[in-house]
């Protein structure tokens, strides 16, 4: 395996896990079981948040896998659609903001 592709298989991993993040914050709320979980999840999501800001809106991935490509396509890092791939940060914040609108309405409708 190439580096270039162990980078991609890593980043493609770490895209899985915050996909099930989501998708578990997503079963909480509207669920309704708001646990030490949910904000573990948040945790996590905000925690990558700051890691994009601190590299200005760049996965540290995408950095490393640039010395190994010199393809110009949004997916060159990881192994989703290009599509998906140039448009992946902005899908999952909208998500994510939905999420949390939604935990702030459950909270303040609980008591």
């Amino acid at each position: 395996m190439t580096k270039l592709a162990r980078i991609k298989t890593i980043h493609t991993i770490i895209w899985f896990f915050f996909n099930a993040v989501l998708g578990y914050l997503f079963y909480a709320v509207i669920t309704n079981k708001i646990d030490i979980l949910v904000w573990v999840a948040i945790g996590f999501i905000v925690l990558e948040g700051m890691v994009l800001a601190i590299f200005k809106g760049i996965c540290p991935l995408t950095i490393i896998a640039r010395r190994y490509s010199d393809s110009q396509k949004d997916n060159f890092d990881i192994y989703l659609p290009n599509w998906l791939a140039k448009h992946n940060k902005l899908i999952y914040t909208i998500i994510f903001i939905l999420i949390i609108s939604a935990l702030i309405y459950r909270i303040a409708n609980n008591q």
